[in-house]
Formats: C-alpha cells, sequence, structure tokens
C-alpha cells in the first residue's frame, strides 16, 4: 500500500510540472511572437496523462463454514433502554418475634414429713384370762380336720382405749388359708384387754402380737 501511493504522488507531479512547462511556452510564444503554427504543433505533440485514483481494493470476504457446522446466528444485542426508571425499594417487613416461652423445670416435691409418732404407752395393754382359752378344739375348721391340716398362725390386734379389739391382722400364714381366716374370725369376739396407759394415766390404744399354734384334735 505505501508504494502505490508513492506512484500516485510522482504521476500528480509529473503532470503539474507538464502543464507548467506548457504554460510557460505558451506564453513565452506568445511574448516573443512565434507562429502559432509552432504552438499548436509543439501542443499536438504533448501527451498529456491522465491518472485516475483507482478504488481501494475490496476486503477479503471470511471462507463459508464448513457444511457439517451449524451456522450461528449473531447475538441480538438489545439497546440500552432510554430512560432507565430506578427499580424501587422492596418493602420492609416487621417481623414480630414472640416472646420466648418459659417452660419452668418442674421441681418433686418434698416427701410429706412422716407421721408423728403414736404416743409410747407407759402400761401396756394385757390380756384377760389365758389367750390359749380363745381357740379350742372345737374351733378347728371341720375340712382342714379331715385333710389332717395343721400349721401355726402368727397374728397382731389392734386393742382400742377400751380394751376391745379392733382389728386383726396376719403377720405369718400357717400355710393353709382357712386357718389363718379362723384365727381373725375368733379373736376379736373373744379376746379381751386390760387397756394401756400413757404418761398421763388415761387409757389410750395399743396393739398385741402373738401367734397360734393349729394341732389335730386327739
Amino acid at each position: 500500500m505505501a508504494y502505490a501511493d508513492h506512484s500516485e504522488g510522482s504521476s500528480r507531479t509529473v503532470s503539474i510540472v507538464i502543464v507548467a512547462l506548457i504554460h510557460a511556452v505558451l506564453g513565452y510564444a506568445f511574448v516573443s511572437g512565434l507562429g502559432m503554427q509552432y504552438v499548436k504543433k509543439a501542443a499536438e505533440q504533448l501527451n498529456v496523462v491522465d491518472v485516475k485514483e483507482e478504488p481501494p481494493p475490496p476486503d477479503e470476504e471470511p471462507p463459508p463454514p464448513p457444511p457439517d457446522q451449524p451456522i450461528e446466528p449473531p447475538p441480538v444485542v438489545a439497546p440500552p433502554p432510554i430512560v432507565q426508571t430506578p427499580a424501587p425499594a422492596p418493602p420492609i417487613q416487621t417481623v414480630r418475634t414472640p416472646p420466648p416461652v418459659f417452660n419452668p423445670v418442674p421441681v418433686a416435691a418434698p416427701p410429706p414429713p412422716p407421721p408423728p409418732a403414736p404416743p409410747r404407752a407407759a402400761e401396756k395393754a394385757k390380756p384377760r384370762g389365758q389367750p390359749g382359752s380363745w381357740v379350742t378344739d372345737a374351733d378347728y375348721p371341720s375340712r382342714a380336720q379331715r385333710e389332717e391340716r395343721s400349721g401355726t398362725t402368727g397374728f397382731r390386734l389392734e386393742i382400742g382405749p377400751d380394751g376391745r379389739v379392733t382389728n386383726c391382722t396376719v403377720t405369718s400364714s400357717s400355710g393353709h388359708p382357712d386357718l389363718d381366716a379362723e384365727t381373725c374370725r375368733l379373736l376379736p369376739r373373744r379376746a379381751r384387754f386390760t387397756p394401756a396407759k400413757g404418761t398421763d394415766g388415761q387409757p389410750m390404744a395399743d396393739s398385741f402380737s402373738s401367734r397360734i399354734v393349729w394341732r389335730l384334735p386327739q
């Protein structure tokens, strides 16, 4: 490209020089009074070269894509908006946090205080008569007698301030329920006691424990 520009500049310079020479010759011819035929003759022999500017070579087109590859369309570029409206700020949402729920840790209640110890008798309750006479051979259960069953039943009697038995409890079994049941059936009706006395000399409740031996009658 640099060489072509230099050639075009040289041609223009030559043309300008030739035109200047022609004007100089014509002026000299008029001044010196030469004949017009010499001027015309010189003008005919002079060849004026008109140099035309050549257009620049066209840009080379890119080679077409191979047939196996799909032709991708050019990306679509959206023009920027003329007026950009600022986006509104998001609304502020107030979230109410519920107050914390206080769950008290259950505390086990202290055990109730033990009941006060019953007042101790200054004088214990005493049986009236012989305890052995409270149950006789005639009280032996007939079925236990037929089956020849025997045993020893331990018991505890609750005695009121009047000396009467208020309750009977089997503390040790004879091994036969009918003998145990007969023991607590007979004793509350037959046993009598001299009531116990407290430190103030007044009668008070008390208890009495013992055993009955059930032996088969002879």
